[in-house]
C-alpha cells in the first residue's frame, strides 16, 4: 500500500449547471465552507454566464460565505475526469459520462432572474444537499 499526503487523499467533488452562475456556485461555496478544505471543490456550466449571479451572491453572503471571486467556468472532460463525484444541476447531456465515476442529479430550481427570495429557498435546499454529501464522503462538516 503506497502513503498518500493528506492533499492526495482529498474527495473532490465538480458541481454542474448550464451557466455556473447560480446553484453550483453557491454548492460549491457550501462545500468549501462546511468541508473546512477536506474537499477538492470544483464547478463549472457547460455554457457559461458572463458573471456569477449576484442574487446567489446575496444569498451566500447572508451566511457569511463570500463568493464573489468566483468566475463562471467552462466545463471541461479534465474537470470531470479529476473529480470523484460528479453533480448536475439540470446541464442534461452536456455533462460527459465516464465510467466508475460518481454521478448524482440535484433538481434545483434555476435562480437565474429570481428575487432573494425566492433564491433563499434554492440556497438552503443545496445547503442541505452539501451536508448530506458531507456525511457520505465521510467528512465531518466544519462550522
Amino acid at each position: 500500500m503506497t502513503e498518500t499526503t493528506a492533499a492526495d487523499a482529498r474527495p473532490s467533488a465538480l458541481f454542474v449547471c448550464v451557466h455556473n452562475a447560480g446553484r453550483s456556485q453557491m454548492a460549491a461555496g457550501y462545500l468549501r465552507h462546511l468541508s473546512g478544505g477536506a474537499v477538492e471543490v470544483r464547478s463549472a456550466g457547460s455554457m457559461p454566464a458572463e458573471q456569477i449571479n449576484p442574487v446567489a451572491v446575496e444569498a451566500m453572503l447572508e451566511e457569511g460565505i463570500d463568493i464573489r471571486a468566483e468566475v463562471p467556468k467552462v466545463l471541461t472532460t479534465e474537470a470531470v475526469q479529476a473529480s470523484d463525484v460528479v453533480i448536475t444541476m439540470g446541464c442534461g447531456d452536456a455533462c460527459p459520462i465516464f465510467p466508475g465515476k460518481r454521478y448524482e442529479d440535484w433538481a434545483l430550481e434555476d435562480p437565474a432572474g429570481q428575487g432573494i427570495d425566492s433564491v433563499r429557498p434554492i440556497r438552503d435546499e443545496i445547503r442541505r444537499r452539501v451536508l448530506v454529501l458531507l456525511d457520505e464522503l465521510g467528512v465531518p462538516a466544519a462550522g
